[in-house]
């Protein structure tokens, strides 16, 4: 005899179709990181959509103006210097795509230290911990001449969620 906690939960068609929306969206964008990941290594043109921003990780790219103005400061008189990017892939993409207009001479070296592994599609990521901030490979440690930060916000539940 079934009883009303046996019943099973069904979703409205409204909740179904959102759901269907969302894992669309979801699939689109996994999509677009397969092919990006499949071109990391060669030169070619970065856009961050491929990357969706984490809200459980409280990520909130700048937009696409924001981020080409950072970088150009970053840029602006570094010649062949080291530039650390943390926490903030979008400048780092930027500057990326920026990287490819100058001659290899004018190129400074770029490094982005992010805890999101997404980024590890390319070849200049290295694995940041925001828990544990000053735990950096040995080579890295006073090797940069200009840094730019913006950790994410996180309380409590985002730096525990697992």
């Amino acid at each position: 005899m079934m009883t009303e906690d046996d019943q099973s939960l069904m979703l409205s068609a409204h909740a179904l179709a959102a759901l269907a929306e969302f894992n669309a969206e979801r699939d689109a964008h996994q999509s677009k990181f397969d092919e990006l990941k499949a071109q990391a290594d060669k030169d070619a043109q970065f856009s961050m959509e491929a990357f969706a921003e984490d809200w459980n990780k409280s990520q909130f790219w700048y937009s696409d103006e924001t981020a080409e103005l950072l970088a150009d400061q970053l840029l602006s008189g570094s010649g062949n210097s080291s530039i650390g990017v943390i926490s903030t892939p979008s400048v780092f993409v930027a500057l990326r795509n920026k990287l490819r207009d100058l001659p290899l001479d004018r190129q400074p070296k770029v490094v982005l230290l992010e805890h999101d592994d997404r980024f590890a599609v390319f070849p200049e990521f290295v694995y940041y911990d925001y828990q544990q901030p000053l735990k950096l490979p040995e080579n890295m440690k006073g090797s940069l001449d200009s840094v730019i930060c913006d950790p994410p916000f996180l309380n409590e539940d985002c730096q525990t969620k697992e």
